[in-house]
């Protein structure tokens, strides 16, 4: 695993954080793909999520945060919700310039390489790779629209930016909020990140309106 550099660390949201990592020599992705992230904590080697004790003696978690920038090419970022039963999640979000962690991949299938108007559907972190693509398909001439499911999202000043951009940005209460404009939707590509009830959601109101050609990824179960 090549060990990166943290260029640049920024609260976001609530416990939520953007870490701008270096980019390691050769790695290319897009946005909406993820990276394994390890490091050591307390002389443990800690990986988000799994839960397989290491040979040092601490837990190894074994997880994955989803690319939050619209490219990968001097750096990249990553969103971190550090929930507070977490054990990487609020090392990272305590990290400083300089510091270093490791990081493998890029994992996943999906993802957006800026082809196509977009409507991404999120909640919690999921909104990290939310305004990624929004903001790839803007830079590439395409419509974008991003609806976060309840209040107060994270990268705030970056949804407005897509506004400002022409972009739309939706808040919504309950994602039936959102059915009228996936009824609307003709060329735009719909991705959905989130943890697993919300997907599932997503995916039913989807439907109900005659839209079955989602690309998801889940963060699994919450």
């Amino acid at each position: 695993m090549p060990q990166v550099s943290v260029e640049t660390i920024e609260s976001v949201g609530e416990r939520t954080v953007a870490i701008e990592l270096r980019t390691p020599e050769g790695f290319d992705a897009d946005p909406g793909q993820f990276v394994l992230v390890r490091a050591t904590v307390d002389g443990s080697e800690e990986q988000r999520s799994s839960g397989n004790r290491s040979e040092t003696g601490g837990v190894e978690e074994t997880g994955y945060y989803t690319i939050s920038s619209p490219d990968v090419e001097e750096t990249l970022e990553i969103t971190v919700e550090a929930a507070a039963e977490g054990t990487l999640a609020p090392w990272l979000a305590e990290r400083s310039p300089g510091d270093t962690v490791e990081i493998e991949g890029p994992f996943g299938d999906v993802r957006y390489t800026g082809d196509g108007p977009v409507v991404v559907l999120a909640e919690g972190p999921g909104i990290g790779p939310a305004v990624g693509i929004a903001e790839r398909a803007q830079r590439a001439g395409h419509d974008a629209t991003v609806v976060f499911w309840g209040e107060s999202p994270p990268h705030q000043e970056r949804l407005d930016a897509l506004e400002d951009e022409g972009g739309t940005v939706l808040l919504v209460g309950s994602l039936d909020e959102a059915a009228d404009m996936l009824a609307g939707v003709e060329d735009e590509t719909v991705y959905v990140f989130g943890f697993e009830s919300f997907v599932r959601d997503a995916k039913t109101v989807a439907e109900a309106v005659g839209v079955d050609d989602l690309q998801t990824e889940s963060f699994g179960a919450r």
